[in-house]
């Protein structure tokens, strides 16, 4: 269902939802859902990758506190490499949405696409720079998804997973190839397959 409303204008109880972690090659994908409560105004809302860390980080907890509802939800590696990434994507936003305390009259959904919701809902393309609802889940998405890589790179170091944050740049691609896949690697994606089955193949040779 496409959309044509002034975003700044748009009527109470509406969510913005978003996801971040669709493009690396480990960990979950993390969505968010926000209603934002009108009296209470929250300054500096936009795309979380315009934002500095900082910004995102402050921005975060302000969010948290004055929104009228929030949830952050996920779906993990497995559900990943079982559904693929974009069925997998919409699952976290179903479980976002639904996990709101306020049912929402609307939900916005960044990008092209919606998942199947109980409510209304539309996608906006690029909606995290025009809707601030999608721009708040933005940063509560990114700013979960951050910490946990952060996280994980004490659990599997020498990958370098608080710097890349899992997608796959060079360091990370050397890493998977000299270190082998982790638990939390997404065994569907290419590159992963591809030191799995490499590692296999050395295993076997060694049998």
């Amino acid at each position: 269902m496409q959309i044509g409303l002034d975003f700044n204008l748009v009527e109470d109880l509406v969510a913005g939802v978003d996801e971040v972690g669709r493009g690396p090659l480990c960990g979950a994908v993390v969505t968010a859902a926000v209603i934002l409560d009108p009296a209470r105004p929250i300054l500096g809302l936009n795309d979380s990758k315009k934002l500095t860390e900082a910004k995102r980080e402050a921005l975060f907890d302000e969010i948290c506190e004055k929104a009228l509802s929030f949830c952050i939800a996920r779906a993990e590696v497995e559900e990943i490499d079982r559904l693929n990434i974009l069925q997998a994507t919409m699952l976290a936003m179903q479980r976002a949405v639904e996990g709101l305390h306020v049912t929402p009259k609307l939900a916005l959904i960044d990008g092209n696409r919606c998942p199947k919701l109980a409510v209304p809902a539309a996608p906006v393309v690029k909606g995290d720079s025009q809707v601030p609802a999608i721009a708040a889940a933005s940063i509560l998405a990114k700013v979960t998804r951050d910490r946990e890589m952060s996280a994980f790179e004490l659990i599997y170091p020498g990958y370098g997973m608080g710097g890349h944050k899992g997608y796959p740049t060079p360091v990370h691609l050397e890493a998977l190839a000299r270190l082998g896949p982790t638990p939390i690697h997404r065994r569907s994606f290419g590159p992963v397959r591809a030191a799995w089955e490499a590692r296999e193949g050395i295993t076997n040779a060694l049998i």
